[in-house]
């Protein structure tokens, strides 16, 4: 099968790994995938920034910024139908991006199926946390994709829910959360191994994986590493940057444990599951409430002891008590009491980790799976396109 994989994406984050594994999956499954998309940015690894598209939302006025989404379109259906026009695909992969109307445009010109996977709902989020100049133009634009795409791929059932809620027809939606690249655990070192590398012998890891905010509250943690330090030997470690570093770094100052305290910087993704070997604890902290992030992911299949909030997007993957361990998102000293569960028990730390990578296998998170899952999805489109005639006779 020939597939277009169309995406507004022009970073190196988390955004472009799921774009680049779901590409690795479906040619690893014998499928052709063209690639429609602006130019990326250099690779920053794990913990970089956001390329030249965030450059620009710091540049442009926030009105502007979004008419120049909206106008985007326009060259980006030029691409889209010069690969069609070369290439024939057989069906149309798309990233849902606010005012991205182009792939609809060219399945409706050129009668191919879309399926659009779906990560947020872009003009809920940006009202809550970008903010919106157009709102009514940004509503219109999302419901329109949602409404024309053959089929949507939501990470969440909450997701989910949201769509079926803003007038999706449930039967249209099918939830593919996010997934490893199994390629990437093999050959690891031991848990020993990684903080020799590191310089942490002894020292109890709490670990983190990603770009780092305020809303993280890594600061929280630093207090609990101070307070805990004679008790447990604790060390936090994160592999990637962010802006929140100052503050975490000038927190484990004041508290005087700077020694307690790692930055990795920003990492080539290739190097992130040998050194996350390192983590005794592996933190899942803020999440918006229909989110799939991919570190989630990466703990399982390490087979990292989890600590994450109690929400439901967390349910879809987790079991309290049998794969991770939950803390209340407002209670104010949660997540310090689940740490500390996990560190005077240590069975039960033992048996959280075990039971991660079962997870995995359980419900078939991987990228290669995700690609069959979806080869299935745009044949089942076609069947349905070849039966129609016959059904009306």
């Amino acid at each position: 099968m020939k597939i277009l994989y169309h995406h507004r994406t022009a970073s190196r984050d988390g955004q472009s790994t799921h774009i680049d594994e779901m590409i690795r999956g479906l040619r690893a499954e014998g499928h052709s995938v063209i690639e429609s998309a602006p130019q990326v940015a250099k690779d920053n690894g794990t913990g970089g920034s956001s390329g030249w598209v965030g450059r620009l939302k710091t540049v442009l006025p926030r009105q502007i910024y979004e008419l120049a989404e909206l106008a985007y379109s326009l060259s980006a259906y030029q691409r889209i139908a010069a690969a069609i026009k070369q290439v024939r695909p057989d069906g149309i992969y798309e990233r849902y991006n606010l005012y991205l109307l182009s792939g609809i445009w060219a399945k409706k010109r050129f009668g191919l199926p879309l399926i659009l996977e779906v990560n947020a709902p872009m003009a809920l989020e940006r009202r809550q946390y970008g903010g919106l100049s157009w709102p009514r133009l940004a509503d219109w634009a999302e419901l329109y994709v949602w409404k024309q795409a053959d089929v949507l791929l939501p990470v969440t059932q909450v997701l989910a829910d949201y769509m079926v809620a803003a007038g999706i027809d449930a039967s249209r939606i099918t939830v593919i959360p996010n997934a490893i690249n199994e390629e990437h655990y093999r050959k690891l070192p031991t848990n020993i191994e990684a903080k020799e590398h590191l310089g942490l012998s002894g020292r109890l890891v709490v670990g983190f994986t990603g770009f780092v905010r305020e809303w993280d509250r890594l600061d929280r943690i630093m207090a609990w590493v101070a307070l805990r330090a004679t008790q447990y030997n604790p060390h936090l470690l994160v592999i990637g940057d962010g802006p929140a570093r100052v503050d975490i770094e000038a927190s484990a100052a004041r508290l005087g444990v700077t020694d307690r305290l790692s930055f990795t910087g920003a990492v080539p993704r290739e190097q992130v599951p040998g050194l996350s070997m390192a983590f005794d604890i592996a933190l899942q902290t803020a999440l918006v409430p229909y989110a799939s992030p991919l570190c989630l992911f990466e703990y399982l299949a390490l087979g990292k002891s989890i600590v994450a909030p109690d929400q439901p997007n967390h349910h879809e993957i987790l079991t309290a008590g049998v794969d991770a361990v939950f803390f209340g998102p407002d209670d104010p000293a949660g997540i310090e009491k689940a740490l500390d569960a996990l560190c005077q028990d240590g069975e039960l730390r033992v048996r959280i980790a075990a039971n991660a990578p079962v997870v995995i296998v359980r419900k078939q998170l991987t990228w290669r799976q995700h690609a069959r899952k979806v080869v299935g999805l745009f044949e089942r489109i076609n069947a349905e396109r070849s039966a129609r005639p016959q059904q009306a006779l």
